[in-house]
């Protein structure tokens, strides 16, 4: 069998390429297009997104185990196969999600954003859960294991700050109109790029760890609920993650609103993406040195610390010119930039602690619990950006906005990163309890019984 190696990086790079075409793409501009192309109100959207993460409640973990209940095909792998399967739905609901019926009646119109909409959630949990698994049996070394983690990374970064950001010169026109059609090619587009890059994928990574298939294992929500409720640091870094996800995910819906409302200049959009790649490029091989000298909890401390700062200079300080708002933006984000790139690392201590504490590797359980916290983090992010836009006066479907709209828009905007910033803060500075020292502590006595249990 063939070595890990940089084949096996650059195919898990593709996968997160492959979810992130469709994934980033619903989340920044599905909210846009529903309310200005469909027009529909953004309470309704609220109550969608709040909906269907509680059908993922159930859906999730149901999906999720099927590669552990049943194993499909002939090649003998676990997760490959059901990717395989998964990929070709998901492509297929973004091209749905995106469809204009604007033309149809509210009834049919809102039954079709609901269906369009559950359709995605299932399609890329079908393609999500076992993608992330899927590092578990590429290789079990620790540091190969990082290194498909820095390639994950990178992944949501070139769609994102690549893809994404060539998005806003298309959908908007130079006055700041949208033009519904382009949304529906943009998504057929990122529909094809997404089946491509599954197949790269599939082609270059290898499945190698074999597992014993455990017969007829069913997902045991007691244990694992019982597991998460022991592993502190674990909730830290969920408490902390859904923060950055309302960051993100809240900065990601309500940027077209601000830049097209309060700047009247939404094409400055494409530029708040793009300035994602330096922040990437600087931290990328710096972040791993800090990292080791202080500490991952203590940079993530650091770094979103000055991101709050900067946070809320913006609330608190109107800015007119809309380039300077964007480069005191960019400054900000370099925190989220810092806790992007380390939080999978934390994920990977927790899971280490859960060894620690209970003497059992439950990898796939507590990830698929990591993964549902991240849902709800983007989810929250959309629900209430879709009822805060209600509240603060914004109508679906109007051609001129009222005036005082604009400003609230604008408080509304830079109040999220301090809300989120403060929620990241007591996640890992509160509730996340392991030092560098102690998981060097931890790591050198699980090595010893390992060592013990070998022998």
């Amino acid at each position: 069998m063939r070595k890990f190696g940089v084949r096996d990086q650059v195919g898990y790079l593709f996968g997160d390429m492959a979810g992130s075409f469709v994934n980033l793409y619903v989340d920044a501009f599905f909210l846009t297009f529903c309310t200005y192309v469909l027009g529909v109100s953004p309470y309704f959207m609220a109550s969608l997104f709040l909906g269907s993460r509680l059908w993922d409640a159930v859906n999730d973990p149901i999906i999720g185990s099927f590669p552990d209940r049943w194993q499909i095909g002939k090649s003998g792998d676990k997760f490959k196969p059901y990717i395989k399967i998964a990929m070709f739905p998901l492509a297929l609901s973004v091209i749905l999600a995106f469809y204009d019926v604007s033309a149809w009646g509210s009834t049919a119109k809102h039954i079709w954003i609901v269906a369009a909409y559950i359709f995605y959630g299932m399609s890329y949990t079908g393609t999500s859960m076992p993608y992330g698994s899927l590092v578990a049996v590429i290789t079990d070394n620790p540091v190969e294991r990082t290194k498909l983690s820095r390639a994950r990374s990178f992944g949501g970064l070139i769609v994102g700050a690549g893809f994404l950001s060539i998005v806003p010169q298309v959908v908007f026109d130079k006055e700041g109109s949208v033009v519904p059609e382009n949304f529906f090619y943009i998504a057929i587009a990122f529909a094809l790029l997404s089946l491509l890059s599954y197949v790269v994928t599939l082609k270059l990574t290898t499945e190698r760890i074999r597992q014993p298939k455990v017969k007829e294992e069913k997902f045991d929500y007691g244990k694992v609920l019982r597991s998460v409720l022991k592993n502190r640091p674990l909730i830290g870094v969920m408490v902390a993650t859904v923060g950055s996800l309302l960051y993100i995910t809240g900065n990601s819906q309500l940027g077209a609103y601000i830049y097209k409302e309060y700047y009247q200049a939404p094409q400055v959009l494409t530029f708040v993406t793009l300035s994602m790649i330096p922040m990437m490029l600087i931290a990328f091989p710096i972040i791993p040195k800090l990292s080791g000298k202080y500490g991952k909890r203590k940079l993530i401390l650091v770094s979103t610390a000055v991101n709050f700062v900067f946070a809320l200079f913006l609330l608190l300080v109107p800015i007119q010119n809309v380039y300077l708002f964007l480069v005191l933006y960019t400054l900000a984000n370099a925190g989220q930039t810092v806790f992007m790139m380390i939080i999978w690392a934390l994920v990977t201590d927790t899971l280490d602690y859960h060894e620690y504490i209970t003497g059992e590797r439950s990898d796939g359980s507590l990830y698929s619990i990591y993964t549902f916290s991240r849902k709800i983090g983007s989810t929250l992010a959309s629900t209430l950006a879709s009822v805060m836009l209600g509240l603060v006066g914004f109508v679906s479907g109007a051609a001129v906005q009222a005036p005082a709209v604009a400003e609230n828009i604008r408080t509304l905007t830079t109040a999220v990163p301090v809300i989120t910033t403060l929620l990241q803060l007591i996640g890992i500075g509160l509730i996340f309890n392991l030092s560098k020292e102690r998981m060097d502590e931890i790591q050198a006595e699980l090595k010893e019984r390992r060592l013990q249990n070998a022998n």
